[in-house]
């Protein structure tokens, strides 16, 4: 386990006026999403049947949490580790269009994850998808999401800053756009983690693009999941946080 506890950390708000500051997140950033990028909300499962081929194996290593259900005989069942797979089934089940989308509130177990102050082995986070046409599959496409989605973060600051002023981050203004090959070039005396840092502590916010693929030197920048994610338009978005420099 990698956890940093910054030394004399405030963190402004009590336990419980932090659990109210994440629902009041929660609500208002799922509200906005939706309404931004023309998501509804729908349920998702906890768990699916190992037959069906919905959960995701994410890197192919990591091992799903299973079990049996007495009415249910013959099939293993497996705790969701992300709802990748099942997301583009229920796109086609619901009917959604090109331009239309779903977002849900995923709770999944991970029992391999590295934790951090960023990972847990219990998973509760937002997951969404949308419909796209063919010709539209592009990394312009993917830049025009990633900076709508920029966009809405940086206007959840200025909610969260109205409301909890003394607890709110302050944002940079702008994302930029780097590729794993471009990191390797600059830093290829740093691991892949070194990299990200030293390339979000300079610019703030970065979307690094192109994760999965092997790099010059022979080794993929970080693991995606080999039979769904698209390798060449991919990426996470991160921001730079001091306490946890």
């Amino acid at each position: 386990m990698s956890l940093i506890l910054p030394e004399g950390y405030d963190p402004h708000l009590s336990v419980r006026e932090t659990q109210e500051a994440i629902k009041y997140i929660r609500d208002t950033f799922q509200h906005e999403l939706g309404k931004e990028m023309n998501l509804k909300r729908i349920s998702a499962p906890l768990f699916v049947k190992k037959s069906t081929g919905l959960n995701d194996n994410l890197n192919g290593v990591e091992r799903p949490v299973s079990f049996d259900i007495a009415n249910i005989p013959g099939e293993e069942i497996e705790v969701v580790q992300s709802l990748a797979k099942w997301k583009r089934m229920a796109l086609k089940r619901y009917g959604f269009e090109p331009g239309e989308g779903l977002y849900t509130n995923m709770n999944a177990i991970r029992r391999d994850e590295e934790l951090d102050n960023l990972h847990s082995c219990y998973v509760d986070q937002w997951d969404w998808e949308m419909v796209i046409r063919k010709e539209d599959r592009s990394m312009e496409t993917l830049k025009s999401v990633v900076e709508k989605l920029f966009v809405i973060i940086k206007h959840m600051e200025h909610e969260v800053w109205y409301k909890y002023p003394e607890a709110a981050a302050k944002l940079p203004d702008k994302i930029h756009f780097v590729t794993t090959t471009e990191l390797q070039e600059r830093f290829p005396d740093k691991t892949p983690k070194e990299r990200e840092n030293l390339i979000t502590k300079e610019l703030g916010c970065v979307f690094i693009t192109q994760i999965g693929e092997k790099l010059a030197n022979g080794k993929p920048h970080d693991g995606r999941a080999p039979d769904y994610d698209d390798w060449q338009l991919n990426g996470d978005i991160m921001f730079w946080f001091e306490p946890l420099s």
